[in-house]
């Protein structure tokens, strides 16, 4: 039927076939034929589109055959050369649907970009777009004025040889945009390697020129009324280096003459607009209406123009160009020179053969005063022409035409040559010094013209557009030529227009230009007489023709149509009549010799070709004229391309594309045959007979016209009959299923009938049972009921007679139970009552028989009391600890002799209060026996217990004055740390949002990779800066290279010094490092603030323990007071040393000549290191001691109390404890007096360093306040100045004071040796006051452990700290082993990132031993190695992901063993003794971080790199499900000459490869011990990266949107996924950066039909902005007949849904958006004190501490 009928056509005039008919309109119609057409008919049935019947005439010579229509499958190919029928109609019926349905204004003809000026914005010229079609060939990619430019950019770069893009079109069609946009292409790609900024300078150039050679015509608001040819120059990196530009055909005509609703060049209205600015009131300008040479058009506006605003961006690129202000303002002058000089009045006398102007023109008097010519000379001459013959010269008058002109001719000439200066000043400019290797040009030029009146202009530029057709039909030739030699095809000659008789005509010997040339050298010539000899010498040419109503013109034959030229004014323009008294005489010659120079250019550089095609006059947005379209499609030379191609093989197909379209023609039999090649040339030889239709070449098959066609019908036929089939099994599957459901309907039916009576059946039967048993039931009920009535009337009477005999019993049964327990309870008294009277007489006699004994053993106790065996006893031990003692105190005595005098006098004390003791414990002795001191020392007992009570009380008070001194430092804490929250929070509370706080980390980041690059620029320019750069003499190399200023404790080190020195104040102002110090100043002040509390609760809770109960034995004692003693002391005095150290050691360095000075220092040094020694010694003994005795007579206070009560009764018992008690009084009032001292000495002082920090809070809170009230830059330059002005003040006071070093070491060293000597005599005093308690513990017999500690005194031994200490000229080897010569692979069976571990290690040391210098220095030469090895190896990734581990975990250990308590909180008790003690490196930490931003940048760049060129491959190319993908009928020729395929193509990457480059990523990080987190987004980068390339491939390449690649893709993002999880990455936000993508592929996949389908893919596409899910619908492609197009209004109904989301106007994914990048903090489980350092590493110079 009809429906089999419309799946079929023919290549004959059949029923049914579709073709094209010539339309007056629009040129070539559509229509069917109704009815076969048989060879000779003289009429052709046909249906018009509106259904209406045609009788098409058929003639031989009058009206052929009709041109066959292409498939539709085949409309809306991207390549014209594609179409099966390559014809006018074919062509302009694509163009037309191209640019009117999706919006494709780019199409390709062979060679040829076809772009059609769409008169609205696109967004398709961002720098995504660039980034998208760089690197591409010109065929994988959607048509676009990018992938002509990157092809230009990619044969220079290959063939090393120059090129060029040549634009051409008519005025309006868009030459001069799409010439811009080739040249942002080339500047953006191959921009500048250095700072020259000359891309910059090729686009400012662009503003310039259409202000002095752009005007409004009727065609366009901007169009160029001049040529140009800009050469772009190369180096040999293909870096821009410079330009230079040529210009053609400049209408100077235009500046005196306008027609109807045109406009004179842009530059006079603008300098108009802006007449009213203060520096253009000498120029004497008004409106642009008050002038002739700006009104003659009767419109000077444009419609969304703004001339004023386009005038600053005309001086803007004149001063970015480098036009001085005082050149611009004498262009300015010019160009108001030349509208005075239009306004000046030339008045024609009364003869008419003369005239003359008025002296009183005020016009004249301007034109002369600004350009500086004498006004009388300028009258003169202006009306007045000189006459030179042989003999004399005359002077003669002109008449008031003539007058006209030669001022029109003058204003012409000045204007031409202002143009001629300033494009040499453009290309000066653009020049550069540098050796050009290579050049690109960009030719805009005019295309063809014809109007109603053509004249010289129009000659001309037809006569160029002549020349350029001619090379043009050369290179496709050429090209053509070179594809079927290439191809190995037999070539037989094209024939193809030559326009060479029409440019011999116009340029050959008396051609044309030749009479024209002589009639301009005779006196009188005429335009009549010029126009006359054409006709006499030119009329036997065949391409000229004379107007048969006209002798003043004649007709051109040109290769695109006739034009008639008028011959007035061609003799006036060519000679521009300009007298010798105004200047010279231009020739067309000139014009002649440029345009030869132009065509030797363009022949010497491989063309590349743009025809801009205007759609329609009206300038209407995507309005399509096909008259004004064909018109110009003739003239630019697309249609003869076609031609060209059609003549030959137009249509090619590679083997493998041939074989995957077609093999559904082949039988299972061919297949079998592995040899593609051979099975397509089988398949052809079968299916089309005549060999003369095809032909064979290498890789591949190349087709006549048509025959695709033919192939798509036998496909199709094959496709329908596989359809049928398909159709008849479906249809007898649907009727054996309706059978079945209807047989199974029956079965129910029954089955459901046959139960519903069974039903009633059944229930007949239940029924009739129910009733029976009803019955018994009542039955039985009744009897029964008449039975339990009589039973309980039987047992009630029963259970009455029974309860009144067992009540009798019970009562008789009490009476006897009451009897019984009477009974009981008497003979139980009875019997207790004898038994106490037997016990009080045993106890008697016991107590009377222990008495007796007591007092015989009481008495037996007394005698032996007083026996002098007992204090013989007690003798002997006391005796033994004195001789100890002695024995201990003498050999103390001896080490202490060397040092100092005062321990002979301690031995001497020592030995006299030991003499004391012994006298006191004799009088003891003596006093023992008497009895009647009882008394007495009951009452010195409680004396001294209320005193001991009293010291309590005091050391309460103390306590007291102590907590509310805390108190007070907390409020004033408390009010600090409010102003600084409140300052944070006014400061950061927009960072509370997680979005905005990922924007400004973001922005931060991008700043620093800003910074980074311009480091890097920097450096570039260093190392190419010619000489040497002198350093400081007392500067490293290695601090020369940093880029941060010291850090460290001393702010003012040499770095900053060097710094300052080598850069200025103004450079070291502007480091980063400085603002950066200023910024965190509030926090440190906090950090401080937190420190004094931490410490003061520290010293609370030491003072708590030292005379609290809870302090029970030796070591925490022990532990108090070291942390007393040593932790305030002993860090001072070690800061203090180590400045004094550093002071002497620069000043000895400065001073290096002096050995005396060199001497005397290592001596004071020798001398205060003995002291500091001895100090530490004695200082250690002396707290071990003091601990012993506070623990001592703790324990001893408590023991004392209980002996005391035990022992009341014995007289030698209570003195030991008055004696004890008396000891323990005296120490317990010492101390409480030496702590209270304490108390208020640290309280004074804490008060001090709170007065003090409140008030630099506060001024530096008024510091803050004035600098958030400044603008951001006001901030930036005041905080500069504030450093600089501290820097200088601190340099000022080390300037002025040279001399004092020395003599603050001496003080320095007297004060040690005076703390030593005080140490001492507190020593000293301690075994004083420790002896006598020692006898009398020793007496009362408490000998313990302790007391053997307590005299021997010993230092404890230090173990392995985890530290690493080197000398500081080992410092660059350490860096050059660590960094600069590391290799992963060395490093890779030890512990992840050792090089970071071994250096804090280093670090851990430096601040051990409080060396500042050699912190900053070691941290500074780290930073600068690793950022030349990462600039070194800038492409390697596992070397730049080496770094980033390493770096990160060096920052990690700074934050872990900071101190800090909120990054200690993972930290075991080990780690913590490891923190720094010295030194806060929280702004090196804030550098790290930073340095580790721009590793982890250069990592995903280098990773990006390499998957760049796997990604569109992998995801949209390969066949990851094989054979789903069909391949598109069309007529594929590699456009792109640099794809220089073999025979097998080249190498693709798959999916497979992909991921397998993501695992090894991977793989590497984890190796290198990279945080997880971290690697995490280092895939969660890569993954936007593979999104955003393949979403805008996609929407850039219409053969990849179709529904098979929709199910390619969504099965490649799910590997990718399961990979994802197979790695537990899933959770890294890798998999929603791909959403885009993934709703990009289900929209190809969905159904694209109804308003329910549009809803559906409106709310499935959320991720996707309006542009890109109508580009991707646009550019869906059906893969056959089969499958619909998407209709324009499916895609209107889609825009209008989501006209309310507001997206953001993008079409194209950013590319280089990167997210902001977190490090997280990750503590090492590592202990220090276990790291092993291998022995490959070479680091013997490294010592274990």
């Amino acid at each position: 039927g009809r429906w089999s009928k419309l799946l079929t056509f023919s290549l004959g005039y059949d029923l049914y076939t579709r073709v094209w008919i010539p339309d007056p309109e629009d040129v070539w119609r559509a229509a069917e034929i109704i009815k076969d057409y048989k060879e000779g008919e003289p009429i052709l049935h046909l249906k018009l589109e509106d259904e209406s019947p045609l009788e098409y005439r058929i003639g031989p010579k009058d009206n052929p055959l009709p041109f066959l229509r292409n498939p539709d499958i085949l409309v809306g190919e991207n390549d014209l050369t594609a179409l099966s029928y390559l014809h006018e109609p074919a062509v302009l019926h694509n163009l037309k649907v191209r640019f009117l349905e999706p919006n494709h204004i780019y199409t390709y003809c062979g060679i040829v970009l076809v772009a059609i000026n769409p008169y609205d914005q696109l967004q398709i010229y961002g720098e995504e777009v660039i980034n998208a079609y760089s690197g591409q060939n010109m065929g994988d990619m959607d048509p676009h004025i990018f992938a002509v430019a990157e092809e230009a950019y990619k044969q220079m770069a290959r063939d090393e040889r120059n090129q060029s893009i040549i634009v051409s079109g008519e005025s309006g069609a868009g030459k001069t945009v799409s010439a811009k946009y080739a040249m942002r292409f080339f500047a953006t790609v191959g921009g500048s390697a250095n700072d020259t900024n000359v891309e910059e300078k090729v686009l400012a150039s662009s503003p310039i020129m259409e202000a002095i050679g752009n005007a409004k015509t009727t065609r366009n608001d901007n169009s160029s009324r001049f040529g140009k040819y800009i050469q772009i120059g190369f180096d040999r990196r293909y870096h821009i280096i410079g330009a230079n530009m040529r210009t053609y055909l400049l209408e100077k005509s235009r500046v005196v003459f306008q027609a109807e609703d045109e406009r004179n060049y842009h530059i006079f209205y603008q300098l108009c607009a802006s007449a009213s600015f203060p520096e253009f009131k000498d120029l004497a300008l008004s409106n642009a209406e008050d002038f002739i040479f700006t009104s003659q058009g009767e419109n000077i506006f444009i419609e969304g123009v703004n001339d004023a605003e386009d005038f600053k961006k005309t001086k803007e690129a004149f001063t970015l160009l480098g036009v001085k202000e005082s050149n611009q303002s004498s262009i300015f002058r010019i160009i108001a020179s030349i509208l005075h000089l239009g306004n000046v009045e030339i008045c024609s006398e009364r003869d008419g053969d003369s005239c003359h102007i008025s002296r009183n023109d005020p016009h004249l008097t301007h034109f002369c005063r600004l350009l500086g010519v004498e006004l009388e000379q300028m009258e003169h001459w202006l009306c007045h022409r000189k006459l030179v013959t042989t003999s004399e010269t005359y002077v003669k008058n002109m008449s008031r035409k003539q007058a006209a002109n030669a001022r029109d001719a003058l204003a012409k000439h000045i204007y031409a040559h202002m143009f001629d200066w300033i494009v040499e000043h453009v290309n000066k400019s653009l020049h550069t010094s540098s050796k050009q290797h290579s050049f690109i040009g960009v030719l805009d030029i005019y295309g063809f013209e014809t109007f109603e009146i053509n004249s010289f202009e129009q000659f001309c530029i037809n006569y160029a557009n002549e020349k350029l057709q001619q090379q043009f039909n050369q290179h496709v030739f050429k090209l053509e030529q070179e594809e079927y030699m290439k191809e190995q095809i037999p070539w037989t000659l094209i024939d193809f227009y030559d326009n060479q008789p029409c440019i011999d005509l116009i340029e050959a010997k008396l051609g044309i230009l030749d009479l024209l040339d002589e009639e301009c050298k005779v006196p009188k010539g005429t335009d009549q007489n010029w126009c006359q000899k054409l006709y006499d010498r030119l009329s036997s040419s065949v391409h000229f023709q004379k107007p048969r109503m006209s002798n003043i013109s004649f007709i051109i034959i040109h290769f695109a149509d006739k034009v008639e030229y008028q011959c007035d004014g061609f003799l006036e323009k060519n000679r521009d009549t300009v007298y010798e008294e105004h200047i010279n005489i231009l020739k067309a010659s000139k014009f002649r010799s440029s345009l030869q120079l132009l065509m030797e250019t363009l022949n010497a550089t491989t063309p590349h070709y743009v025809r801009c095609i205007k759609p329609n006059d009206e300038k209407e947005a995507f309005s399509f004229d096909s008259r004004r379209a064909v018109q110009q499609l003739r003239a630019c030379g697309v249609l003869e391309t076609i031609r060209i191609s059609a003549a030959g093989y137009p249509s090619r197909w590679t083997y493998p594309d041939f074989f995957n379209r077609y093999r559904v023609l082949m039988k299972k039999s061919d297949m079998t045959v592995g040899d593609k090649k051979l099975v397509c040339r089988n398949l052809l030889e079968t299916l089309v007979k005549d060999p003369d239709k095809f032909q064979f070449g290498k890789t591949k098959i190349f087709f006549r016209a048509g025959q695709v066609a033919y192939l798509e019908k036998l496909r199709a036929d094959k496709f329908r009959s596989a359809c049928i089939k398909i159709q008849k099994t479906v249809r007898r599957w649907l009727q054996m299923v309706r059978y079945k459901k209807i047989r199974k309907s029956a079965i129910t039916l029954q089955r459901f009938g046959r139960g519903y009576m069974a039903r009633r059946y059944a229930e007949r039967l239940r029924l009739t049972r129910a009733a029976v048993i009803c019955q018994k039931q009542y039955r039985m009920v009744r009897e029964r009921t008449a039975y339990l009535r009589v039973r309980q009337a039987v047992v009630t009477i029963q259970a009455f007679t029974r309860g009144m005999f067992t009540r009798r019993i019970f009562q008789e049964f009490l009476l006897h139970h009451k009897a019984m327990i009477i009974q009981k309870h008497v003979r139980g008294w009875l019997t207790r009552r004898k038994f106490k009277v037997a016990r009080n007489a045993a106890i008697t006699i016991q107590c009377a028989y222990r008495r007796m004994r007591a007092k015989r053993e009481l008495k037996q106790l007394k005698i032996e009391a007083r026996s002098a065996q007992h204090l013989k006893k007690l003798n002997t031990g006391m005796e033994n600890k004195i001789v100890q003692l002695q024995r201990k105190m003498d050999d103390q005595t001896k080490d202490l002799k060397t040092q100092n005098e005062q321990l002979v006098v301690a031995k001497a004390s020592l030995g006299s209060e030991v003499n004391k003791l012994q006298k006191e414990l004799e009088t003891m002795r003596s006093r023992q026996g008497d009895g009647s001191q009882l008394t007495s020392l009951k009452d010195e007992l409680e004396k001294l217990r209320a005193e001991l009570q009293e010291a309590h009380a005091r050391r309460k008070k103390l306590e007291e004055e102590h907590s509310n001194e805390k108190m007070r430092f907390e409020q004033v804490s408390c009010q600090s740390l409010k102003r600084r929250s409140s300052f944070s929070f006014t400061l950061y509370s927009v960072g509370r949002v997680q979005a905005e706080l990922d924007e400004e980390r973001q922005r931060y980041q991008n700043l620093l990779r800003e910074f980074s690059r311009l480091e890097q620029r920097y450096d570039n320019l260093q190392e190419a800066k010619p000489g040497h750069r002198r350093n400081n003499s007392n500067q490293s190399s290695l601090e020369s290279d940093s880029n941060y200023p010291s850090i460290s404790t001393s702010e003012v080190g040499d770095t900053d010094d060097a710094i300052q020195l080598e850069m200025g104040v103004e450079k070291a102002a502007m480091d980063i490092g400085v603002f950066m110090k200023l910024q965190k100043r509030v926090r440190e002040l906090e950090q401080e603030r937190k420190r004094l509390q931490v410490n003061l609760e520290k010293m609370e809770d030491q003072s708590k323990r030292k005379v609290g109960p809870c302090l029970k034995n030796a070591d925490l004692a022990y532990n108090s007071l070291k942390r007393q003693e040593l932790e305030s002391e002993n860090k001072k005095l070690k800061n203090d040393l180590n400045e004094l150290r550093k002071a002497i050691a620069d000043r000895a360095s400065k001073n290096s000549s002096s050995n005396e000075l060199q001497d005397g220092y290592n001596l004071l040094l020798g001398q205060l290191k003995a002291a500091n020694e001895e100090l530490d010694v004695r200082k250690e003994e002396v707290l071990i001691l003091r601990s012993q005795i506070v623990t001592a007579a703790q324990q001893k206070e408590k023991d004392t109390t209980n002996h005391i009560v035990s022992h009341q009764t014995g007289n030698g018992e209570l003195g030991l404890a008055y004696q004890g008690l008396k000891q323990v009084a005296r120490l317990l009032e010492a101390q409480l007096q030496s702590q209270a001292r304490k108390h208020e000495d640290e309280l004074e002082a804490f008060r001090t360093q709170i007065e003090l920090l409140r008030d630099d809070i506060e001024k530096k809170q008024e510091m803050l306040n004035h600098t958030m009230s400044l603008s951001p830059e006001a901030q930036v330059e005041y905080s500069v100045q504030q450093e600089i002005t501290r820097l200088t003040n601190d340099n000022l006071v080390r300037t002025l004071q040279p001399g004092c070093y020395s003599r603050t070491l001496n003080h320095t060293i007297m004060i040690q040796k005076t703390k030593l000597i005080l140490y001492q005599q507190s020593y000293s005093e301690t075994l004083c006051e420790y002896r006598p308690r020692g006898t009398y513990w020793n007496g009362t017999a408490q000998t313990k452990p302790e007391m053997t500690r307590q005299v021997t005194v010993q230092r404890r031994e230090k173990d392995f700290e985890g530290m690493l200490e080197y000398y500081k000229e080992d410092e660059a080897l350490l860096v050059k082993t660590l960094i600069t010569d590391m290799k992963p692979h060395a490093v890779s069976a030890t512990v992840p990132c050792l090089p970071a571990y071994i250096l804090f290690m280093c670090i851990r040391h430096a601040d051990y031993i409080n060396d500042d210098q050699k912190v900053h220095s070691l941290l500074t030469s780290t930073i600068n190695a690793i950022k030349k090895v990462l600039k070194k190896n800038n492409d390697d990734f596992e070397m730049t992901s080496f770094w980033l581990a390493n770096t990160s975990r060096l920052l990690h250990c700074l934050k872990q063993y900071s101190g800090d308590e909120a990054f200690m909180t993972q930290n075991t008790a080990k780690q913590n003794e490891h923190c720094l003690k010295n030194f806060d490196l929280a702004e090196y930490r804030q550098v790290l971080s930073d340095l580790s931003i721009q590793i982890y940048q250069q990592l995903v760049k280098v990773a990006e790199h390499v998957m760049q060129p796997m990604i569109v491959s992998a995801m949209l190319e390969s066949e990851s499900i094989p054979s789903l993908a069909g391949v598109k009928p069309m007529g594929y020729r590699n456009r792109s000459s640099s794809m220089d395929k073999d025979e097998e193509g080249p190498g693709s990457y798959t999916l497979e490869a992909l991921i397998r480059q993501l695992g090894q990523f991977h793989g590497v990080m984890g190796e290198h011990g990279l945080d997880p987190e971290i690697a995490g987004q280092v895939i969660r980068q890569l993954f936007y990266s593979i999104n955003a390339v393949t979403l805008n491939n996609l929407l850039l390449r219409k053969d990849v949107c179709s529904w098979s690649t929709g199910m390619q893709l969504r099965y490649n993002i799910s590997q990718m996924e399961e990979w994802l999880r197979g790695k537990n990455l899933h959770q890294s936000g890798a998999v929603i950066n791909m959403e885009p993508v993934i709703q990009a592929a289900q929209l190809l996949q969905v159904k694209k039909k109804t308003s329910q389908d549009a809803e559906a893919i409106c709310s499935l596409c959320t991720a996707l902005t309006m542009q890109q899910i109508v580009k991707i619908l646009n550019l869906y492609t059906p893969l056959n007949e089969f499958e619909e197009r998407v209709t324009v209004s499916f895609i209107r109904n889609i825009q209008n849904r989501l006209q309310e989301r507001n997206d953001v106007p993008m079409l194209l994914v950013d590319t280089k958006h990167t997210f902001p990048v977190l490090f997280p903090y990750t503590p090492s489980a590592l202990s220090l004190e276990t790291l092993h350092i291998p022995a490959n590493l070479s680091l013997h110079f490294l010592t274990r501490v």
